[in-house]
């Protein structure tokens, strides 16, 4: 499986992006970090989900919202490109749904130190809808209750 991230305001590439795949079960199947494209290794045909997000101990933790595909069907013929908000502009409402996706998946996967990261960025979405507002609400909570623990 390959692709490209980008930004969502330029189309510019963004390195150190780190994508995970995983199983239906949430294990880990491999991840790699973008220099713009990346490409895991993953079995054809398998389904799986792509998370495409930043890591804790990276310059760009806080950076960038994260982003998650559901079901895909792992193939070398067609790439899976992402595009990424940056952290502290508006995510309409597809976007929104997306980046919320993705912390509720990380909030599964993840630990404490992904979970100081969390707090930073999801406070800064800027979201359209009342209802999206409250599942961000509760993933802060989730992940700063992580942080204090």
């Amino acid at each position: 499986m390959y692709g490209h991230v980008r930004t969502t305001t330029r189309d510019e590439p963004i390195s150190m992006i780190k994508v995970s795949v995983n199983r239906a079960d949430l294990t880990l199947i491999d991840h790699a970090y973008t220099d713009g494209s990346y490409s895991v290794d993953v079995p054809a045909g398998e389904t799986v989900t792509v998370r495409f997000d930043t890591h804790h101990s990276l310059n760009n933790a806080d950076s960038w919202q994260p982003s998650l595909v559901t079901e895909v069907i792992a193939d070398d013929a067609v790439p899976l490109d992402r595009h990424l908000v940056p952290v502290g502009q508006f995510a309409d409402t597809a976007r929104g749904i997306d980046i919320l996706a993705a912390g509720l998946l990380a909030s599964a996967v993840e630990g404490p130190e992904y979970a100081a990261h969390a707090t930073t960025r999801l406070p800064r979405i800027k979201q359209d809808t009342l209802f999206l507002q409250h599942i961000q609400a509760a993933l802060l909570e989730h992940f700063t209750e992580q942080t204090d623990a």
